[in-house]
């Protein structure tokens, strides 16, 4: 799968791209990741690529010519380019999105800044994704974000991909809590059942520890998560327990 980045600040991804997984991945060629500097696509001697809002207000607007021309370079090249923008009016980002996203053969990240992108870019974009309800400085550290989370899922980047069935989100769900040696410590020991080898009963408990965990923390998730009548009949219990205590 192939990432290109559009910036005004390539030099933020150069750590991050080159360490743990993803520095693992591009060096395998399981991912690749492209940067393109939008200054690149500004004219003028001083490659100006954002100016004062029109109506008046506070703040900058990054302009529209260089951040389109760098979509249509793509384009030309590429027609099943996915150009996403990072702005907070965008569909917000979660481990199904991520998903959908790692079945795209390559996929654009516009990184926005200052107050915004002009309007008139949004003509040219495939997609608009937000990683919350909260302000960046900019959009690098949610780019470098999506690009780790859709990563993983692409086959051969994780070493273990059968890990990837059960982790936090992938059914609706938290994860169940994970434990390794000692088996003590202090003063705080491993759940018995965990030591017992019996793999069933092991099963078992963490998948009623992971719909415990989302109940207690992340409650909010269970209205879409995928339960079994064996999971719902154990809320049931769990909730009548909590309620009646």
């Amino acid at each position: 799968m192939r990432f290109t980045i559009i910036t005004l600040f390539p030099d933020f991804f150069s750590s991050p791209l080159k360490t743990s997984i993803l520095g693992k991945a591009i060096k395998n060629q399981k991912i690749e990741v492209n940067l393109i500097n939008i200054r690149d696509f500004a004219v003028g001697k001083h490659k100006v690529t954002d100016d004062t809002p029109y109506g008046g207000g506070r703040g900058m607007v990054m302009k529209p010519e260089p951040i389109i021309k760098a979509i249509k370079s793509i384009k030309k090249d590429n027609s099943e380019a996915w150009v996403t923008l990072l702005s907070p009016q965008g569909r917000l980002f979660n481990q199904i999105l991520a998903h959908e996203l790692s079945q795209k053969r390559h996929l654009v990240l516009i990184c926005g800044h200052y107050e915004g992108v002009d309007q008139r870019v949004r003509y040219f974009l495939d997609d608009e994704i937000s990683l919350g309800d909260f302000v960046l400085t900019g959009g690098e550290p949610a780019t470098l974000c999506i690009i780790d989370a859709v990563a993983r899922l692409i086959p051969g980047v994780i070493g273990k991909p059968q890990s990837l069935e059960e982790e936090s989100f992938t059914e609706g769900l938290l994860e169940y809590p994970q434990y390794t040696r000692p088996a003590e410590y202090a003063g705080y020991k491993v759940p018995e059942i965990l030591l017992s080898g019996h793999h069933k009963n092991i099963a078992q408990w963490r998948r009623q520890q992971a719909i415990l965990h989302t109940l207690l923390l992340r409650p909010d998730l269970l209205s879409s998560a995928s339960l079994t009548e064996e999971d719902k009949e154990f809320l049931k219990r769990i909730c009548e327990q909590i309620f009646h205590e």
